[in-house]
């Protein structure tokens, strides 16, 4: 294992470990899936230049999208629920409640 792989195969389970432990706010869960997703950004940045096919170099960019727009949906959802229920605390909201 080199150390670029090793670098970010750490920081992805850094994130989830993240994202397993420190569910207090929903900001801090959002930050946790943002260093994943960017974690995954860099493993699969790096893939395609050990390979001596071109067909994947589009894939970095197809997730880099998807994360962006997951990134703006979470943060959407925050703010509703911020407003709805006054705060960001993931231990304060009901989900089952319509």
């Amino acid at each position: 294992m080199t150390m670029t792989h090793f670098s970010f195969s750490t920081s992805f389970f850094l994130g989830l470990i993240g994202l397993s432990l420190h569910r207090a706010h929903l900001l801090s869960a959002l930050l946790c899936l943002e260093g994943m997703m960017l974690s995954l950004y860099v493993g699969l940045s790096t893939w395609p230049s050990q390979l001596p096919s071109s067909a994947l170099m589009i894939a970095p960019m197809i997730m880099l999208t998807f994360s962006a727009c997951e990134a703006g949906a979470g943060l959407s959802l925050m703010i509703a629920t911020t407003r709805t229920h006054g705060t960001d605390n993931l231990h304060n909201l009901n989900l089952l409640q319509c």
